[in-house]
């Protein structure tokens, strides 16, 4: 029988732009990639949640991340 909080293995496929950000971002929060993804997708869920809405409203568009201050 499964564990109640074993964690699923899911398999994600990231741009490289997009990865690049997210490990910048999550070494600034001294987190793995991992969770830093985990993390945010935890945050969205709640809001979801909360509200019965999307973070975003348009959920078909890719999102313009843009975290100028982490720039090389």
């Amino acid at each position: 029988m499964a564990e109640k909080n074993a964690k699923k293995q899911v398999p994600l496929r990231l741009s490289d732009r997009l990865y690049g950000d997210l490990v910048r971002w999550a070494e600034s929060d001294f987190r793995s990639v991992n969770g830093q993804i985990e993390y945010l997708l935890t945050e969205c869920v709640k809001q979801w949640k909360k509200s019965g809405k999307y973070v975003s409203e348009e959920t078909d568009a890719p999102p313009d991340v843009d975290i100028g201050q982490f720039d090389p």
